[in-house]
């Protein structure tokens, strides 16, 4: 018979510190992790904003917020740019200016943070996502040469159809009838404008519908291939702009200079250009507006993969 005293081998008494050891754990083993739930929270960052300690809806919001008011202003910028004579042909050109400064601006704001991590995505990784960061914006601004804004803007609007096609083939997800309700609805949609809009639209060009088509392409790979990269090694925002941009911007170099456009690019940019009969813009300073508007929504579009 077991006495009031005994207790099972799976089970600890403990009567006293006097041994100055570790406290023995009750339970014999079978330890609960009571770890904070601040540790299990996704970094969500937006330059210099943190939004970790956000609940997820308001992160989101924020995200979706910060992407329409920054879209608006940049799409401004970029069809006033495009409006200026003699401009159109230098797409490749602007793409080259937006790819130097996304890639400075990485840097400076991964320069000012206090905690310092290495490279966290393979460098093979960087160089494919590299070629497909250049494929979207370098064949999207292109085809503002042969499209008006609207156009281009349905377009990419439209970009929901390949990148669900994307996911499905890289990443292996599932998506309910609703998903694909939506883009055959979509489709639908940008057949019936893009009818319309030959018929009625000086600047449709079936050139320019080919060009932003393989954009699209482009972008149902780049946005999975960056949400599967970032979500495996857990990589910072700044990192995956400062190696995309940077490695893209060394191809697009050896690119315009191989072809002459690149000393092209920067002759017609350093000249003013009249907005207006009493404005005139200097192309420098409209690449600079530009892209400044443009990285913040990048940064806001790399948090949304995290949500």
């Amino acid at each position: 018979m077991t006495t009031p005293t005994s207790r099972t081998s799976s089970e600890v008494v403990y009567i006293g510190n006097s041994g100055g050891g570790t406290k023995p754990e009750l339970g014999g083993g079978n330890r609960r992790n009571t770890s904070s739930p601040d540790e299990d929270r996704k970094e969500v960052k937006i330059l210099f904003f943190d939004l970790t300690y956000y609940n997820t809806t308001t992160q989101f919001l924020l995200c979706c917020a910060g992407v329409f008011v920054l879209y608006l202003l940049y799409g401004y910028m970029q069809e006033l740019i495009f409006t200026l004579d003699g401009f159109k042909p230098y797409g490749w050109f602007l793409t080259l200016v937006q790819f130097a400064y996304y890639t400075g601006f990485g840097y400076i704001e991964r320069s000012v943070e206090s905690v310092k991590v290495p490279r966290c995505i393979p460098m093979k990784t960087y160089i494919l996502l590299a070629f497909l960061t250049l494929g979207t914006m370098g064949l999207s601004n292109s085809s503002l040469g042969y499209l008006n804004y609207p156009t281009q803007v349905i377009f990419k609007c439209c970009k929901l159809v390949p990148v669900l096609i994307g996911s499905i083939l890289i990443q292996g997800k599932k998506h309910g009838p609703l998903d694909f309700f939506a883009a055959i609805a979509m489709c639908v949609g940008l057949t019936l404008f893009t009818l319309a809009d030959s018929q009625v639209s000086p600047a449709f060009n079936p050139f320019g519908v080919l060009l932003i088509s393989l954009a699209l392409l482009c972008d149902a790979a780049i946005g999975n291939v960056q949400e599967k990269a970032m979500r495996e090694h857990k990589a910072p925002n700044n990192e995956v702009v400062i190696y995309s941009y940077g490695i893209g911007f060394v191809y697009l170099s050896v690119i315009m200079l191989l072809t002459g456009n690149l000393f092209d690019g920067f002759a017609f940019c350093l000249k003013p250009h009249n907005v207006s009969p009493t404005t005139s813009l200097t192309m420098g300073y409209a690449l600079f507006v530009d892209s400044l508007l443009r990285f913040p929504n990048n940064m806001v579009e790399l948090n949304r993969l995290k949500l």
